[in-house]
């Protein structure tokens, strides 16, 4: 026969196993609902956070027209980049989009837009361009010529895994920039506008 005692060390003992349960059935509940509800943007973050634990911080030479229009000359800035030479590339030319910090002008006309941006397996980037980068265009052939290499030289000079480049506007070939320049063919790399 269980004594007394026995019997409410049993009960205490049975409500201590009950507690740890709960706790731990209240525990995985409130985890479950709170990795449901940080869901797409919680992704979004952790996506984030890895890219740029993976990141590298370079020196970038952007390149701009001088003060006189009569050249290309570069502007470091230090980029905190990814490793993935195409989000690489999207971050120049977003940052020639923007124009620059010191005193040189800008190539590109304003409220253009990076409509896509990718590398093929030959080594060519693509640029696809919004309307506004042909359209806003001030043209003349040496603005023409500052505009694509200033983007051309920005990417070929400072990501190795691009060659040449090509432009499109609006997800289409075009034959010129602005009466000028001939954009059917991709461009390398021109150092002799540049000082």
């Amino acid at each position: 026969m269980i004594s007394g005692y026995a019997m409410m060390k049993n009960r205490h003992l049975y409500r201590i196993i009950f507690s740890v349960i709960a706790g731990i059935a209240i525990s995985i509940i409130f985890l479950t609902g709170f990795a449901v509800s940080r869901g797409v943007e919680g992704a979004e973050q952790d996506k984030r956070a890895a890219e740029t634990i993976n990141s590298v911080s370079t020196v970038v030479h952007l390149y701009f027209a001088d003060k006189n229009n009569s050249f290309l000359k570069a502007e470091d800035r230090t980029f905190l980049h990814s490793n993935h030479p195409a989000k690489f590339g999207k971050a120049i030319i977003q940052a020639l989009i923007e124009g620059p910090r010191t005193g040189l002008m800008r190539t590109i006309p304003e409220n253009s837009k990076l409509k896509a941006f990718y590398i093929t397996g030959d080594e060519t980037a693509y640029v696809d361009m919004s309307n506004e980068f042909k359209g806003r265009h001030s043209g003349g052939v040496k603005s023409e010529l500052f505009t694509i290499y200033s983007m051309v030289d920005s990417l070929v000079l400072n990501i190795p895994e691009i060659h040449a480049v090509k432009f499109l506007i609006n997800g289409k070939e075009s034959m010129t920039l602005n009466g000028h320049i001939d954009l059917r063919y991709p461009f390398k790399a021109n150092m002799l506008l540049i000082r």
